[in-house]
């Protein structure tokens, strides 16, 4: 069987970085030759920045970084890439310290082109290769479900952007924790329809009364494991915001948690 990454000349990189939220580790993804990008560079691990410019090297070095979203998890190896490749390579990202900045429909080198696809995070871009591959940081991972951040519009503006990706009609998804996607139509179909039933159940656990955080997580999110409960919790108020911007949210229902203060933007 053909490798589906050679075929577009993309090369994977995964850093030793396992975890509930992260999978199996961040995917850095090497694109193209003489020289190659980029996309996600990874947590700052010495093994992986190795890893990742032996990979590149041996592409003919690195021609620029594009980074899908300021996570530590994402960018934590920019600056050590930056100097190991030599320290005159370009950045680009939507809000990184230092980077060009990039937005929604912006061609990054010759070979990749963004798309927005905010929610996980507010600052988070798609990168297409053609209509073939789309390098989605955490707008879709391999396996599993992401967390939104409750930013303004956040969810909404997520669900437009899956739609957006949809309608590329691309073959593969690379995403920036779990497996390639070779089904990108039917992953991004599930997607949808995940945060759609989503919404139902918890309209439905409102309909019945439920008014609390928990008991409306324990209503809509039953399926969660506990290590996943407080990024639940998370999405669980984007959906919240939702239905508070469409006037459907009734009222009586609790507010952000006192930690929501604290939530790092940086934090996977």
């Amino acid at each position: 069987m053909a490798d589906p990454l050679a075929e577009h000349d993309v090369e994977l990189v995964r850093a030793a970085n396992p975890s509930p939220l992260t999978l199996s580790g961040t995917n850095t993804w090497l694109v193209g030759r003489d020289p190659c990008w980029v996309v996600d560079p990874g947590p700052d691990l010495d093994e992986h920045v190795a890893a990742v410019l032996e990979a590149a090297a041996a592409r003919g070095g690195v021609g620029g970084i594009a980074v899908t979203h300021d996570h530590a998890d994402h960018v934590g190896a920019v600056p050590a890439l930056v100097a190991g490749a030599g320290g005159d390579v370009a950045v680009f990202a939507a809000r990184l310290s230092g980077a060009v900045p990039t937005g929604d429909g912006d061609a990054v080198g010759s070979l990749l082109r963004t798309i927005a696809v905010p929610g996980h995070a507010p600052d988070l871009l798609c990168f297409a290769l053609g209509d073939a591959v789309c390098f989605t940081g955490d707008a879709v991972l391999g396996e599993g479900s992401v967390f939104i951040a409750p930013d303004p519009g956040a969810l909404a503006g997520y669900l437009a952007g899956l739609e957006r990706l949809r309608e590329h009609g691309f073959a593969l998804l690379a995403p920036g924790h779990g497996p390639l996607v070779l089904d990108a139509d039917a992953k991004l179909a599930g997607y949808l329809d995940h945060r759609r039933d989503r919404e139902r159940r918890l309209v439905a656990a409102l309909d019945g009364g439920a008014r609390t955080l928990d008991a409306l997580l324990d209503a809509a999110w039953d399926d969660v494991p506990e290590a996943l409960r407080l990024p639940a919790t998370v999405t669980l108020v984007a959906h919240l915001d939702k239905l508070a911007e469409e006037g459907r949210l009734p009222d009586g229902v609790e507010g952000r948690p006192a930690w929501f203060a604290q939530l790092g933007r940086h934090a996977h």
